[in-house]
């Protein structure tokens, strides 16, 4: 009888801590960590949650861990009743399939427990762009200030401040000002019509007042109050003169306005280290909002990437790369190895006078790039190949690193096999990291290639399937069963830069989204 009882309360004394645990998520450093088991949960007890969707193996996901924590904590010191949460999306896998989590991290905001469209968070990875960007989402665009003390205690809460000085408040000014705070997520923006406030910041009329912590401290607005015009002004004046790329300022660098950046590569550890930046920081005064000037720290293990992205060796710093961020990337090397400031002032004015052409990296040629059944191209030697009228070449662009590259080595290296006696059909594969060409741009690896013969200087994109079988049916069709429709090649890369960017446990084959 006894053991009957037992028998049937068993289910329910293990039911028991379950509901202890979705009642009460645990914390970690402030942060929810959230399960499958314990979301609703956390949705319905805070209005106001923001909840990153990580991988433990993730080093954009590890870099951000600490600024998240000390976000938490400033809004729980404030008693705000923003919470933030994670969630392991290796682990809770339908959750992270259900907000359409595609990289790491993603950081989505809820707002009154609406799971329908949540917000996707867009803005620094700092703790007071994070804490910005809440309050942005949660309170007005901008605090109204009463008094010297509340402008004060603005001031103090971030990097970045912007404030306008209106005497009337339903004044037209004030108007385009608002309508320019609601369009800036990670920046804190006060309004305030107090004599007291006009007077501590030195103000007799109206006017708009950048707060930096940083550079000159302080930027006045000068010219037509409207939304574009603020908007240029604070686009122009947020950032440092010389900022740092780390994981923390890479979504400012790359999310900003100005899509032309100079980078200063340059190891910490050389002597006369702060002579070169003190120069480029000289010259960047006089490129304020036409380039980004952008310092590099080369010796740093984090960087290796963008030296190799640039052609660069560790050796070969300290050295100076412009790039232009548009629809395709353009990289630009200085005739000079000088890097004074008067160096780099002429170097930049040159390049917006469009005085300069585009660098395009290649490695030497090897001497026996044509012994193997597939061939192997560089800069140097691509058109010869690639567009010779009387072959039909096939490319694989690739890149040492990647996962997917490797996995379709051996396969390539059968069809090359497969065609090595042919009369007209190359198989040729070209490292995309060191090398580059006018006549292809690659957005993603493996991209594969077809250059049909003739003198058209045709391209064509495969998009079939990566199989021996798959490759010969394309070949032996002249390009045409398995070529990729114009509407195909968007999302033939977005597919593979997920994937890139998903990756592997191996730390070398996940690619950053946000790195150069």
């Amino acid at each position: 009888m006894i053991m009957r009882v037992l028998r049937a309360l068993v289910p329910l004394l293990c039911l028991l801590p379950l509901g202890r645990a979705q009642a009460e998520p645990e914390e970690e450093d402030g942060v929810l960590v959230l399960r499958a088991a314990s979301f609703e949960q956390a949705l319905a007890a805070h209005r106001y949650l923001l909840v990153e969707f990580y991988a433990p193996w993730c080093g954009h996901c590890k870099a951000l861990a600490p600024e998240y924590a000390k976000a938490a904590a400033k809004l729980k010191e404030e008693g705000s009743e923003i919470r933030l949460a994670k969630v392991d999306a290796t682990e809770e896998s339908e959750l992270a399939q259900q907000f359409g989590v595609r990289g790491y991290p993603t950081i989505k905001f809820f707002k009154n427990g609406d799971k329908a469209a949540p917000k996707e968070y867009t803005a620094g990875r700092e703790a007071d762009d994070i804490v910005s960007w809440l309050k942005k989402r949660t309170g007005p665009a901008a605090t109204t200030l009463t008094d010297a003390a509340a402008a004060e205690t603005l001031v103090d809460s971030g990097e970045v401040v912007v404030i306008g000085f209106f005497k009337d408040l339903a004044s037209d000014a004030a108007k385009e000002f608002l309508l320019a705070a609601e369009s800036i997520d990670d920046i804190p923006f006060g309004i305030s019509s107090s004599a007291d406030v006009f007077s501590k910041y030195e103000l007799s009329k109206d006017g708009v007042v950048l707060f930096k912590k940083f550079d000159e401290g302080r930027n006045n607005f000068e010219g037509d109050l409207t939304k574009e015009n603020l908007l240029n002004f604070i686009k122009s004046n947020q950032l440092p003169l010389v900022i740092e790329f780390t994981e923390q300022t890479a979504p400012k660098i790359f999310g900003g306005e100005i899509k032309t950046h100079i980078l200063l590569f340059l190891p910490k550890s050389v002597s006369d280290y702060q002579e070169k930046l003190d120069n480029f920081k000289t010259a960047a005064g006089s490129f304020k909002g036409k380039i980004l000037f952008i310092f590099i720290d080369s010796d740093h293990s984090d960087n290796q990437r963008i030296l190799e992205f640039f052609g660069l060796k560790k050796e070969e710093c300290p050295a100076v790369r412009l790039i232009t961020l548009e629809e395709e990337m353009t990289k630009y090397k200085p005739e000079s190895d000088d890097l004074t400031a008067d160096k780099i002032k002429e170097f930049c004015n040159k390049f917006l006078e469009g005085k300069i052409k585009p660098h395009l990296m290649s490695q030497d040629l090897p001497e026996d790039w044509d012994s193997q059944p597939v061939k192997v191209l560089v800069g140097k030697n691509f058109e010869d190949v690639a567009f010779d009228e009387n072959k039909n070449v096939f490319v694989e662009f690739y890149a040492p690193w990647c996962g997917h590259c490797k996995q379709l080595a051996p396969i390539w290296d059968k069809l090359g096999e497969t065609y090595k006696d042919h009369e007209n059909i190359v198989i040729a594969k070209m490292d995309s990291t060191a090398n580059e060409v006018e006549a292809v741009k690659i957005h993603s690896f493996p991209t594969l290639k077809f250059f049909p013969a003739g003198s058209g200087r045709n391209v064509i994109d495969y998009n079939g399937e990566r199989t021996l079988e798959g490759f010969k049916k394309f070949l032996e069709s002249g390009g045409q069963d398995g070529a990729a429709a114009d509407d195909d090649l968007e999302d033939l890369e977005t597919d593979e830069e997920t994937d890139l960017e998903e990756g592997d446990d191996d730390d070398d084959q996940k690619i950053q989204k946000d790195e150069l």
